[in-house]
């Protein structure tokens, strides 16, 4: 089954409006449909991103605007947070979850991740749910037990339904923002081990009546651990990988849309 890239520019705490508003402008000028681009600006950004992205353009290009970040909560007193409901009105398609420093600088465990995609798809937002191990996780061969416990306790409580909403993000801790990166055949293996498990879950549980694709044909795995211009290519190449999750290199329009083009073979 051809599964359609993704490539998400994921833009952490990183650049002004004024900033945020000249990237996507450039970025509109890519002629790429058979690549979907997204975009994680910060929370001052989102919204004028999100008017931005859905512009009209000569070459039709479309920006989808995804949050870096939701709340378990649907309201509530939660200062400095941000809810479902806030992100869907002003027009936010999908939210990343599980990112790395997430789960290390803010204590989210794999059960606080799960309640957030609940709440996400609750709302009809997408969820990007990043997993990935350390460096000492892969050199004690622990790595696919990590990624496994991490799967099935933020996704496995979705039906067949909701995991349809879900795009998978793997992303090696330590190939993040170190100029390191996992080589392919890290890549590819991991990849397939994370279908093989969607598969055992979820595709007994397809409507045959319907035709529907199995969860683990339709879904799209993505890699983020130091994606660059001269590695997009080969990475994207591989059987399992559906896009990419880049990080640093998506702040700067020349990078981000050679992966992009990368993206489209």
């Amino acid at each position: 089954m051809k599964r359609k890239k993704i490539v998400v520019g994921n833009w952490k705490m990183n650049m002004t409006m004024d900033q945020s508003n000249s990237l996507i402008k450039e970025l509109k000028s890519i002629s790429e449909n058979d690549v979907e681009i997204k975009i994680a600006p910060s929370f001052t950004n989102l919204h004028n991103a999100v008017l931005l992205g859905q512009l009209s353009s000569s070459n039709g290009q479309y920006i989808e605007v995804v949050a870096q970040n939701i709340h378990s909560e649907e309201r509530g007193a939660y200062t400095g947070e941000i809810s479902a409901e806030m992100l869907k009105s002003i027009g936010v398609k999908s939210v990343i979850i599980g990112h790395s420093e997430r789960r290390k600088y803010f204590n989210e465990t794999d059960s606080i991740l799960s309640k957030k995609v609940k709440t996400a798809i609750k709302y009809n937002i997408g969820v990007i749910f990043c997993v990935g191990e350390e460096l000492s996780e892969r050199e004690n061969n622990n790595h696919f037990n990590v990624i496994k416990d991490q799967i099935s306790i933020g996704l496995f409580d979705l039906d067949a339904y909701e995991i349809n909403k879900v795009v998978i993000a793997y992303e090696p801790v330590w190939a993040i923002g170190t100029g390191k990166t996992a080589n392919s055949n890290q890549i590819q293996e991991m990849h397939e081990f994370i279908r093989e498990l969607v598969k055992d879950k979820f595709d007994h549980l397809r409507n045959k009546s319907t035709n529907d694709s199995a969860a683990s044909e339709s879904l799209r795995i993505l890699y983020g651990g130091s994606v660059k211009p001269n590695n997009a290519k080969e990475i994207f190449s591989l059987q399992d990988v559906d896009g990419g999750l880049i990080g640093g290199a998506s702040l700067n329009f020349a990078d981000f849309s050679t992966i992009i083009k990368a993206a489209n073979g």
